[in-house]
């Protein structure tokens, strides 16, 4: 009994540590990935750096793709794209 009662606080904290760190860093993860597979030229994108632009063309050899701006086109990783803000930015608008 004294064996199982020192190593039950142990595994408690291993037990939180995943429910609240990470299985959802794992689920985010898994959400980003998705969402950079699902691109399409034409989607309006936020880097994770804060610069706006459309998608123009991608490519899946190096998993890059090439964004128009304002001041010309540039070559981003897919991982530089911001899920959350390009979702933000590519909602439908409600009106009243």
């Amino acid at each position: 009994m004294g064996d199982i009662s020192g190593i039950l606080p142990i595994v408690a904290i291993i037990a939180v540590f995943y429910l609240f760190i990470i299985a959802p860093q794992m689920k985010r993860n898994k959400q980003e990935k998705k969402f950079a597979t699902e691109l399409k030229r034409g989607d309006k994108i936020i880097t994770k750096s804060g610069l706006h632009g459309k998608v123009v063309e991608l490519n899946d050899k190096d998993g890059s793709c090439v964004i128009e701006t304002m001041s010309g086109k540039l070559k981003f990783d897919r991982s530089a794209i911001s899920m959350e803000m390009s979702k933000s930015l590519n909602a439908p608008v409600k009106t009243k």
